[in-house]
């Protein structure tokens, strides 16, 4: 079996600050670490579960985060973006038998942890079709478009509350919860432990985890600054609702990330 494997910072144990998910900071070592070991036990899971191919997206802003000297010998790992409309999930496709999301996070509108937000600082929310949507959504849609299930997920627990919603089958692995800018950690050692019980159980109930592509798919943006929506406003199909929204009507979920990846 074939695994794509997506991994963020943010909904990673121990991180609170965003200080901690920038390359180079004093605080980055430490999380990168916790980056690595939660990715390294989604890995392990998926094994236990009977993968023979894994690919490993280093998902979070450089793309250079990782220790790829702690994977194992089955994992291929995708380092820095591709920049192409598939962004998080960059080289899926219909040959992958499941999408695992490790270190992922709430998105902007809820507060699941001090670092909530959705691809970028800029806005206050994105909505899909009326719905809250994460990156983690964003990126589900993208594997469901390939007929490549969602099958787990870890992050923070209002992130793996939110993708039960629209994935009810999936396999959730809580590591953290937010508490106003504070955030209540489980240890690396169990964090792990979770984590890799929810890869392997997801693999195998993998056939659990449909999610519905709707026929056509309205993005909503709302931007924090007023400058930002009016220029997003100039993509083609793009509508300016007022000085702060942004709306645009795919047909495909190919089409609204590509919109996605010029407008958010």
């Amino acid at each position: 079996m074939k695994v794509y494997i997506s991994v963020d910072i943010e909904g990673t144990a121990g991180i609170a600050s965003w200080s901690a998910t920038n390359l180079g900071d004093p605080e980055h070592r430490a999380a990168a670490q916790e980056m690595t070991l939660e990715a390294v036990a989604a890995c392990q899971g998926a094994l236990d579960a009977g993968a023979t191919e894994l690919y490993v997206k280093d998902a979070h802003d450089s793309g250079r985060n990782m220790d790829l000297s702690l994977f194992p010998r089955e994992a291929r790992v995708i380092f820095d973006w591709t920049l192409t409309p598939d962004s998080m999930v960059a080289g899926l496709d219909g040959s992958f038998d499941a999408l695992m999301f490790v270190g992922y996070h709430s998105p902007a509108g809820l507060p699941g942890s001090p670092l909530s937000h959705t691809m970028n600082r800029g806005n206050n929310y994105v909505k899909i079709n009326g719905e809250l949507a994460s990156e983690f959504l964003l990126h589900a849609y993208v594997g469901a478009a390939r007929g490549v299930p969602s099958v787990m997920v870890s992050g923070d627990k209002l992130l793996c509350g939110h993708a039960r919603e629209f994935v009810p089958g999936i396999q959730t692995a809580p590591v953290k919860e937010g508490l106003g800018r504070a955030t209540v950690n489980l240890t690396p050692q169990l964090a792990c432990e979770r984590i890799r019980e929810a890869a392997r159980e997801g693999l195998l109930r993998r056939d659990r985890c449909h999610l519905a592509v709707p026929e056509t798919l309205t993005m909503e943006i709302g931007f924090k600054d007023h400058f930002k929506a009016l220029r997003a406003s100039h993509y083609p199909g793009a509508t300016l609702v007022d000085p702060y929204t942004v709306t645009y009507t795919a047909a495909s979920v190919d089409e609204m990330m590509t919109a996605r990846m010029f407008i958010l």
